[in-house]
């Protein structure tokens, strides 16, 4: 068990935050901002981030400041998730992770080269929620139970640990099901990603699809998703990646389509037969 949270004192940065949320989703500790000693160092109970000189999880010590200068981006968040097991989940669901950690690793002028982007752009995405949360927890040597930063915190770590988990457990069950569909439409080929509907999957499986394209590797060749509507009956029709060669207006005076979009981009349909499914994605295909 976890007794307390130790991280470096001065500014605060997103690694250092969002590590300490992490660890809160699990125990409900107190954090101190200031320097480990030698006792908290050897203290096994007592988890160090982002500070401490060294990497050694048995002791929970996560620092990675000590990393060669050519290591791989690796910041004090990325260390704690490798310890809960669930970093590779957060580099395939989480988008931003690698960028927090270029940024806490390289700084601010080599991650705008490697997004390339200019630096002027980078620091327009920033938030007030962003520089008042860090601000706010910069401002305080200790952050307890019941104080509103050390909720906040613990909030957006609980969050983010039952994201990463129920989405990969979501993901395993999906897979067992989805069907990728060849189809063709005089001399042109394209695949459509398709769910059908299966009772021990939860109603909000759908919101999955997109990553399981991902982990078919198949983003460059699926150009639609059809799933079970919600509200009814029949399936959801969708481009994936907005893909303009499917554009489901032009299936919108069909008997069975009760809504197309007029930008053509999701429709939804009270048809169940997978011919008729697939009879709509051929007439949607423009090449």
């Amino acid at each position: 068990m976890i007794s307390s949270i130790i991280t470096h004192p001065g500014g605060a940065h997103k690694d250092d935050f969002l590590a300490c949320a992490v660890l809160l989703s699990q125990h409900e500790v107190s954090i101190f901002r200031r320097e480990p000693s030698e006792s908290d160092l050897s203290d096994s109970n007592i988890a160090v981030l982002d500070v401490g000189g060294e990497h050694n999880p048995e002791k929970l010590v996560f620092d990675h400041h000590q990393f060669p200068r050519d290591h791989v981006p690796t910041c004090a968040l990325s260390l704690v998730l490798q310890y809960l097991g669930i970093y590779e989940d957060a580099r395939e669901f989480c988008p931003w992770l690698e960028v927090a950690e270029w940024f806490d690793c390289r700084g601010p002028k080599d991650t705008s080269e490697w997004l390339d982007v200019d630096r002027e752009t980078l620091a327009k995405l920033n938030s007030p929620l962003d520089i008042t949360l860090l601000r706010s927890f910069a401002a305080k040597s200790e952050h307890h139970p019941k104080e509103p930063v050390w909720e906040v915190m613990r909030m957006i770590g609980i969050d983010l640990v039952e994201f990463l988990t129920n989405l990969r457990s979501k993901l395993n069950k999906v897979s067992q099901f989805t069907e990728v569909w060849d189809l063709k439409k005089e001399k042109d080929e394209f695949k459509i990603l398709f769910l059908p509907r299966v009772d021990s999957l939860p109603e909000d499986a759908s919101d999955v699809l997109g990553y399981q394209v991902r982990s078919l590797g198949l983003e460059e060749e699926i150009i639609a998703i059809i799933s079970p509507d919600s509200r009814g009956k029949g399936y959801g029709m969708r481009r994936y990646n907005d893909d303009e060669r499917i554009d489901f207006s032009r299936v919108e005076r069909e008997e069975d389509v009760h809504f197309a979009h007029a930008r053509g981009f999701i429709a939804k349909t009270s048809a169940i037969d997978k011919q008729r499914l697939q009879e709509m994605l051929i007439q949607s295909y423009q090449a």
